[in-house]
This record gives structure tokens, sequence and C-alpha cells, in this order.
């Protein structure tokens, strides 16, 4: 069975599994979610539905374009930790145990620790506890998974990430083996794609053009002439 280093040494080598994919990898997409939209109505605190809504359709439609439901991918997720926090608090993020529907399939569930993958001040204080599981996509739960990575900035919505003792809020990978794609959401307002061959990927970018960053379009549209 590949191991997760292994394939990303060989599909993706020197890539780095931390947010801003796009600015280390040469074929990309950044897509921008709900644009025209709020996550507040007017001035007031109240939650835009509607600005929600179109996040989760769309981050559900890249999904289900990148990954098919017999296609094999490595699920992975970096959770940044403070070293001193460790021992006193035990909860988890339980993102393989409420969002993996096949209970053998987590029994495969790998962790490794890795540095902290940011240039704070205080870096030293902090760890990267990595887990990756090998599953295929209809192991997943993954309309839930996918709108808890989009709700991780406000409380009030569910589903949503437990983020007691870690330092930033997970971060999740979704790696398509069979096409060699990675789906990478940082949170509701955007979400990153990149491959190791630009025909892979050359369909989505014409189909959902409209929802390319504009900040990025002259960069990405350079890149798929």
């Amino acid at each position: 069975m590949i191991k997760l280093k292994e394939y990303m040494n060989s599909i993706f080598p020197e890539l780095i599994l931390k947010p801003s994919l796009y600015y280390q990898w040469d074929t990309r997409i950044h897509f921008e979610l709900a644009r025209g939209l709020y996550q507040f109505k007017g001035v007031s605190d109240e939650l835009n539905k509607d600005y929600f809504n179109r996040v989760y359709d769309q981050t559900m439609a890249l999904f289900n374009e990148i990954f098919s439901y017999n296609d094999e991918l490595f699920l992975v997720t970096n959770v940044y930790k403070h070293k001193g926090l460790v021992k006193r608090n035990k909860r988890k993020i339980k993102v393989y145990h409420h969002y993996i529907n096949n209970k053998n399939i987590r029994f495969q569930l790998k962790q490794e620790t890795l540095p902290y993958m940011f240039d704070d001040d205080d870096a030293e204080e902090y760890y990267t506890a990595r887990f990756s599981l090998k599953c295929r996509k209809r192991d997943i739960r993954y309309p839930m998974l996918i709108k808890a990575i989009c709700n991780q900035d406000f409380p009030r919505l569910r589903p949503r990430f437990n983020n007691r003792g870690i330092s930033n809020y997970p971060d999740v990978f979704f790696i398509n083996i069979t096409k060699n794609i990675i789906f990478y959401i940082y949170d509701d307002r955007g979400c990153e794609v990149i491959a190791s061959d630009i025909e892979a990927i050359r369909p989505i970018y014409e189909k959902y053009n409209d929802w390319v960053d504009e900040y990025c379009r002259e960069d990405i549209e350079r890149i798929f002439k």
C-alpha cells in the first residue's frame, strides 16, 4: 500500500502540505467563493444564510467534479498544537471519527509529528500533528466535512471542528491519488486546486471559470493558455 510521503515525493515533489498550495505549484487554480455576497446581513451580526448556502454549493460542486465515487484518496489533516497544552487538553478534533463512515477504514489512520508550519515568533512552542487516511470518496461524509471546514470561523454554525488546545483551525487536504489532484478549502472565502497534469484540471477551469479569483485571474489564464 502506497504511503502518503512516498506518494507526495513521487507526484508532488518538494510541495509542503500547508496553506497556500497555490503559490507552491505551477499547475493551479484559486477559486473565490460566494463572490458578491457577504457573511453578515448589512451592518448587523446576523449571519447571511444565502452567503453560506452559496459557499456550500460551490465547494460541493468542485469536490464532486474532482472526486468520482471510486477514486482513491488521502484525507490529510494538519492540527497545530501548543506543546505545553498537550497533556492538559485531551479533546480531539475527531475529523476521522465524525466524518468517516467506514469504521474498518478508521483503523488505518496514520499519525506523524512534524515541525510547526508557520513563521510565527513563537513557532518553537508549537508543532504539527498530521493525520492521514487512505480511503475512497464513498468512505467520507464529505458534505458534512466540507461544511465544517467552511464554518470554522463562525461558532454559531454547525457542523464545526473543536479547536480547543490548538493554535489554528485544522487544515484538511483532499488528495485524489487516482487523478493526482489536491483540493484544499482554506475557509469560507476560497479554495485551491493543484494537479500534476494541467489537463486533469482544465475541465474544472473551463466549467467554473466564473469562480476564478479575480486577483489571480491573469496568472491562471496564462497557465491554461
